[in-house]
């Protein structure tokens, strides 16, 4: 049987479990975005791909190991993750949601200035805060395979946007941080709408394999302190459009707009104030001070 021929047939047999749990990726011949060049100027539309145009690609291996690093994290570099989270947590429907934090224009994206270290970043150096703080783990050897299998996940999805240009799709939406929290309010929204999949206590919940299914909220599993889920206004810009899931009953799972910016942002300060893990390297983000509102001490 040859490595194309079993390729396909994962694709085909993976994209089969994916329909019949409802998370299947959009095909590529109904969703386009336009596309700017980096002085702004239009280029041809972006069309997301169909995970089936994968096999294709001479490095076919690498980037649906990338695409399985990315939605079985934990699962598959166990020694570099000490959550139980994946990355597609939060990186909605594989990456390519508007508002949930979409890989679509990440590996155009870098190099860039990180506010957080007010550093120059890499791809490797974000993938590595995320491995860090979000899966309160370890880095990755840049040069490993898992490392550069993800990255070349990224890079094909964003097909043949040149470098600087962006697809124009929204990372993440707008919320009000005026808003004061309510953390007693967010605790009653957070047992109506969040509980039946993230627990009671935060804890996640697992499918009968025991896989976690929903990734936990608070506690030892969860994201830590430094991750940017843990900051109260970026949480709730992430749960107003993308949470809670299974509200519709057309579309994409997960296509948020219940919660109102109020309500998103009490759940969100209930939650990412409940105990979870420390990140002691937290005290050298922001160095010059200007940290914002939400920073986590």
């Amino acid at each position: 049987m040859s490595n194309l021929f079993t390729l396909r047939l994962s694709i085909a047999l993976g994209g089969i479990l994916l329909v019949a749990t409802g998370l299947a990726q959009a095909s590529s011949n109904n969703t386009r975005y336009a596309v700017v060049d980096k002085e702004g100027q239009p280029l041809p539309d972006y069309v997301l791909p169909s995970d089936t145009l994968i096999p294709d690609e001479p490095n076919a291996e690498q980037i649906l190991y990338g695409k399985r690093l990315l939605n079985e994290t934990k699962t598959l570099m166990p020694d570099n993750v000490g959550s139980h989270m994946n990355c597609n947590s939060c990186h909605i429907e594989q990456g390519t949601k508007p508002y949930g934090a979409p890989y679509i224009n990440t590996f155009n994206s870098f190099p860039q200035i990180n506010p957080r270290a007010e550093r120059m970043f890499s791809l490797e150096d974000r993938i590595n805060g995320c491995m860090q703080r979000s899966m309160n783990g370890k880095p990755l050897d840049e040069d490993s395979n898992e490392m550069q299998s993800m990255i070349a996940y990224m890079k094909w999805l964003a097909q043949d946007v040149p470098h600087g240009g962006r697809v124009q799709i929204d990372n993440s939406g707008p919320i009000d941080k005026s808003l004061v929290p309510d953390p007693d309010r967010g605790k009653a929204i957070y047992a109506l709408q969040c509980a039946a999949c993230h627990g009671s206590n935060g804890e996640g919940k697992r499918d009968a394999s025991g896989t976690m299914a929903f990734p936990p909220l608070w506690g030892d599993e969860s994201f830590n302190l430094g991750a940017g889920m843990a900051r109260t206004y970026k949480a709730a810009a992430f749960i107003k459009y993308n949470m809670p899931m299974g509200v519709n009953t057309h579309g994409g799972w997960g296509e948020g707009e219940v919660l109102n910016d109020q309500d998103a942002v009490d759940v969100a300060h209930y939650f990412t104030h409940q105990p979870r893990p420390d990140y002691p390297a937290k005290i050298y983000d922001f160095p010059s001070g200007n940290r914002p509102k939400d920073f986590r001490d």
